[in-house]
């Protein structure tokens, strides 16, 4: 009995110890849900220059799975460059290289056959994915990047 009454106080005052910490940022224990979580340190932050949209182009997409080799197109680069680079050099012309970032990344899970997965995520929109198989469709995501802008 003894025992069962140490162990409802010990409980008791993790409860008011946690609740006494709701305050702060908290981290609650994978542990036990009763232990007493750990406060999370600050880290440095800060405000990038692309504030408004960023374009995440996945550079694993002109993998051809059958053969193992990259899908090149006849600039000797694959279709992913390809776009990150037409991309980047339009919103230049364009005034809107500041607003946002185009951004080669890993594998999106995505997969497309001699396609390319693209995340575009703007502030006004949030976050909207595609599929670009050829120039033609590029020209159509560059306009929605626009548009959005507008």
């Amino acid at each position: 009995m003894n025992k069962l009454l140490k162990r409802i106080l010990k409980l008791i005052k993790q409860i008011f110890q946690q609740l006494s910490y709701n305050e702060q940022q908290t981290v609650p224990s994978l542990h036990h849900p009763l232990e007493t979580p750990a406060i999370i340190p600050p880290i440095p932050t800060f405000v990038p220059q692309w504030q408004n949209g960023l374009v995440l182009v996945c550079s694993q997409c002109t993998v051809e799975q059958f053969s193992g080799s990259y899908h090149k197109v006849s600039s000797g680069t694959t279709a992913s460059e390809e776009l990150q680079k037409w991309l980047k050099s339009r919103l230049k012309l364009d005034g809107l290289w500041g607003k946002y970032r185009v951004v080669s990344t890993s594998c999106l899970g995505v997969c497309p056959k001699e396609r390319v997965a693209v995340v575009f995520y703007h502030d006004a929109v949030g976050q909207q994915c595609f599929i670009i198989s050829d120039r033609r469709e590029r020209e159509i995501l560059y306009s929605y990047i626009k548009h959005i802008n507008q």
